[in-house]
């Protein structure tokens, strides 16, 4: 099998339901290949955007050689996380120093997210020395537990890509610790992209215990993370837990209809909301859950000057909080944690708005 030898990217269109698409790609790749005397089947294509539209292959090819022209790592890898980005606020890049080498990894993606995967592009590159098969478990482990976990708007694309790369040029390392390092790496791009979600005023951490195994403790997990009510009332600041309740009872009724949720807890911020087959609350823990929904937030929204397109105020995320929902579902001994957000004004706007 032969080694990679480049990665071309474009953002803007996917190239996905396109006449000609699979030959314009391989157009492309061959032009890369021939300007950096590499086979063609050596380079990588990726691309993300607008699903229907033709790339403008006679305006790429010319433009080529002046881009592998200007390759340097002068400036790092930081022009490559900006160049992928489309919606994206800012551009996404996370490391991990190991003896021996590094792990970088670079992301994109904002909208239309929900891994398995989504229109998100990563890319993850290393000068550790690990064996092909090694590396390829070890990024399935670290993606199934971080990319594959993650939702903005339940929306899985036609376009996404997950790649990891090494040179081979640094120090051996063990199994054991690069894929932990890996699992970091990904861990942490994957909350970037949330936190970077189209119109996110709330990252939601989502942690799922007690299942009878992990694949139904995510399934429970996304139900209330893609949940638009849930997302509305977290937008709000709205502490609405019977809107969480209910998306669990979908998801379990449809899936596990003989399910026994009779011992199940919830929390939110700490604070217990459900339990013994009942809520929970006062007007204390009221009070005390919108505080932690807006400790949480990331901005308030701007009213439009138009009084119809809301703009994100900011262009880099003012903390790393996050709200914190706890199901115990009492049924066993899985777990999992589902990152999610809420459904916002700015949201809206983005996608009514992407193609006008």
């Amino acid at each position: 099998e032969a080694a990679l030898g480049a990665i071309v990217i474009n953002n803007k269109i996917s190239n996905v339901c396109a006449p000609g698409g699979v030959a314009d790609s391989e157009a492309i790749c061959a032009e890369a290949g021939r300007l950096l005397n590499i086979p063609a089947s050596a380079v990588l294509p990726s691309s993300t955007g607008v699903i229907g539209w033709k790339l403008p292959v006679a305006q790429m090819l010319p433009a080529m050689p002046g881009a592998v022209d200007a390759l340097s790592d002068a400036h790092g890898i930081l022009p490559a996380a900006e160049g992928i980005c489309t919606t994206d606020l800012y551009p996404k890049i996370r490391r991990i120093d190991l003896p021996g080498g590094s792990i970088v990894g670079i992301a994109k993606g904002a909208g239309m997210i929900e891994p398995n995967l989504a229109t998100m592009l990563v890319y993850i590159l290393t000068d550790l020395r690990i064996a092909r098969d090694d590396l390829r478990a070890s990024l399935s482990e670290a993606v199934g537990t971080t990319f594959n976990r993650m939702t903005i708007d339940s929306d899985t694309s036609t376009s996404d890509t997950v790649v990891a790369w090494s040179s081979g040029l640094g120090g051996a390392v063990t199994t054991a610790d690069f894929t932990a390092a890996l699992r970091q790496v990904c861990a942490d791009l994957t909350e970037d992209v949330v936190r970077n979600g189209e119109g996110v005023h709330h990252v939601v951490r989502y942690r799922v215990s007690g299942a009878p195994d992990a694949a139904t403790a995510t399934a429970i997990g996304k139900s209330i993370a893609n949940s638009p009510l849930f997302q509305c009332a977290l937008c709000g600041n709205d502490p609405n837990v019977g809107r969480l309740v209910a998306a669990i009872g979908k998801e379990a009724g449809a899936r596990w209809p003989g399910l026994d949720l009779s011992h199940l807890r919830l929390a939110v911020g700490g604070i217990e909301v459900f339990s013994q087959q009942a809520f929970r609350l006062d007007r204390s823990k009221e009070t005390a859950l919108v505080a932690h929904m807006k400790s949480a937030e990331l901005y308030v929204s701007v009213p439009p000057a138009d009084g119809l397109t809301f703009r994100p105020p900011v262009s880099w995320p003012p903390h790393e909080r996050s709200v914190l929902v706890e199901i115990d579902l009492g049924t066993g001994l899985a777990s999992a944690e589902v990152l999610g957000a809420d459904r916002t004004h700015e949201y809206i706007s983005e996608n009514a708005d992407y193609r006008s």
